[in-house]
C-alpha cells in the first residue's frame, strides 16, 4: 500500500507541474502578446540575447539553431518556421556558418534586441509570479 500511495503522490506531483506549465506559457502568451510574442518567440530571443556574450566575455553575436534546439522544447521544424517568422518580422537575421556550410546561425537584430529588452521585464515578472505561487 505505501508504494501505492507513493506512485499516486508521484502522478499528483508531475500533474501539478504540467498544470503550473500550461498556466504559466498561457499567462506569458497572454502578456508578451502585446510586443507580438508568443512564450516560444521570447525564448528564443531571450536565449540570443543571452548568446550574445560568449563565455570568453566577447560577443558571441549569433548562435547556431541546433544550440537554440538543445535550449528550446520544440522540434527541429517548429524552431526552424518560428526562426523563418521572426526573420519575417525582422527581429533576427540568418547566415551561413562559416566553419560548417551546413550549418546556420541566428542572430538578433536591434530590432530583435529593442524587442527583447521591452519584453523581458514583463516575462520575468510572470515567470516570478508563477513560479513562487502567487499567480493564476
Amino acid at each position: 500500500m505505501a508504494a501505492r500511495k507513493s506512485e499516486r503522490v508521484l502522478v499528483e506531483e508531475w500533474r501539478a507541474m504540467l498544470a503550473l506549465h500550461a498556466r504559466t506559457v498561457g499567462e506569458l502568451d497572454r502578456v508578451l502578446d502585446r510586443h507580438g510574442l508568443g512564450a516560444s518567440d521570447f525564448e528564443v530571443l531571450d536565449i540570443l540575447a543571452e548568446g550574445a556574450v560568449g563565455a570568453d566575455g566577447g560577443d558571441a553575436s549569433c548562435l547556431r539553431v541546433q544550440e537554440i534546439a538543445s535550449r528550446v522544447h520544440l522540434s527541429q521544424s517548429a524552431l526552424s518556421r518560428l526562426v523563418a517568422r521572426l526573420e519575417k518580422e525582422g527581429l533576427v537575421r540568418r547566415a551561413m556558418c562559416a566553419e560548417d556550410r551546413r550549418g546556420v546561425r541566428v542572430e538578433l537584430t536591434d530590432a530583435g534586441r529593442n524587442c527583447h529588452a521591452e519584453a523581458r521585464p514583463l516575462q520575468r515578472e510572470v515567470l516570478s509570479r508563477m513560479l513562487n505561487g502567487t499567480g493564476g
